[in-house]
């Protein structure tokens, strides 16, 4: 974990997210951790991640998405350079580049 992270607060919420057993209780406990601006950021952000694995250019994202060039731009370092959290995720939900960025229908 990244030291500037490293706190008994934040293992214990990691401790608590991993205590989560279904999409139902995630979508609870975040209701209640988060604001709603919040989990929308959270979701802006894997959307973009999503988005740039499958190729799509920074334009489209930031069509189909809202999010802003410098949060395109954050989430693109955090995938070349970051804590491969996100790519851990991707890799784990089967989502791949596709071919000129379009969207596979299967994900």
């Amino acid at each position: 974990m990244n030291p500037k992270l490293e706190s008994s607060e934040t293992e214990q919420l990691m401790e608590a997210i991993l205590a989560l057993n279904d999409k139902d209780e995630c979508c609870r406990f975040f209701e209640d951790i988060c604001t709603v601006h919040e989990i929308q950021s959270l979701a802006q952000r894997w959307a973009v991640a999503v988005k740039l694995r499958r190729g799509v250019t920074y334009h489209k994202i930031a069509d189909e998405t809202g999010a802003s060039t410098a949060t395109i731009s954050r989430v693109n370092r955090c995938l070349s350079y970051g804590a491969d959290g996100y790519t851990l995720v991707l890799d784990r939900l089967g989502v791949t580049k596709t071919e000129n960025g379009k969207e596979n229908a299967n994900d």
